[in-house]
């Protein structure tokens, strides 16, 4: 049974998930294609970000999506960033008060609400603040604060204070790395205690994070994995990762 381009990249990067390295000439062999062929899909996934093309073959390339911009982060693992958003918003009830943070996959979550549905958002994130503009329904409380113009968030003791005035039925919450052994992870150690906070100030607690972000840790420690009720990512996810956390009580979905 032949399978489409982008199914073929999606097990490509399945495999390099689990292996941290593919080699072109067996990417041929087992999908039945011309090495030009993988060439050209793992040059593309290069474009997105998604990996590092090395002699022969390729590398994960986490360190790549770290340096990207805003903009460039929105477009890698769009397809799965989405798929994550429609899952969560399943979650949410008419009138919820929401904590999110800001991230590419928080704001594919915000731009999947209904915008007939009547919702109070706190957050940080100036993008999903744009993203609102214009639409009544939803009241954006935008956190004041010192602004990173580069990814589009707020941070600072401003912004803490005011975070600090608000309790939440739910937030909902982009990291850049989940595993057992690190914890909640960012790489931006100004948004760490913005998302701790968040975590404490609501009743419930969801973690979206794509494939890509499971079993890796970045730079600065939000907190233990345990502190999320929930975390929704991809069937791709490595597995012995997803198991581990789920025997620690929390309720992943893979999507």
């Amino acid at each position: 049974m032949e399978i489409t381009v982008e199914e073929r990249k999606e097990k490509i990067l399945e495999m390099l998930n689990k292996r941290g390295k593919v080699r072109v000439n067996e990417l041929s062999r087992i999908f039945n294609v011309s090495e030009v062929t993988i060439r050209l899909d793992l040059s593309d996934l290069e474009e997105s970000g998604l990996l590092s093309r090395v002699y022969g073959g390729a590398i994960s390339s986490y360190k790549t999506y770290v340096n990207m911009s805003f903009k460039q982060r929105a477009t890698a693992n769009e397809f799965e960033k989405k798929a994550i958003a429609l899952n969560v918003i399943q979650m949410i009830k008419e009138n919820d008060t929401i904590m999110m943070n800001s991230g590419t996959t928080t704001l594919f979550v915000y731009m999947a609400f209904p915008k007939s549905m009547h919702l109070t958002i706190v957050t940080n994130s100036v993008a999903i603040a744009q993203e609102a503009s214009g639409n009544d329904n939803h009241k954006i409380i935008l956190l004041g604060g010192s602004v990173n113009t580069d990814y589009q968030f707020t941070w600072g003791e401003d912004t803490l204070n005011q975070l600090s005035a608000y309790h939440a039925d739910k937030s909902i919450l982009s990291v850049d790395g989940v595993s057992i052994s690190a914890g909640l992870t960012t790489y931006y150690h100004q948004e760490r205690v913005i998302t701790q906070q968040m975590i404490a100030g609501s009743n419930l607690s969801i973690i979206a994070a794509d494939y890509f972000k499971i079993g890796r840790a970045a730079f600065s420690n939000i907190t233990s994995a345990d502190k999320a009720d929930y975390i929704i990512t991809n069937k791709t996810a490595p597995q012995e990762e997803i198991q581990n956390l789920i025997e620690i009580g929390i309720k992943v979905l893979t999507v």
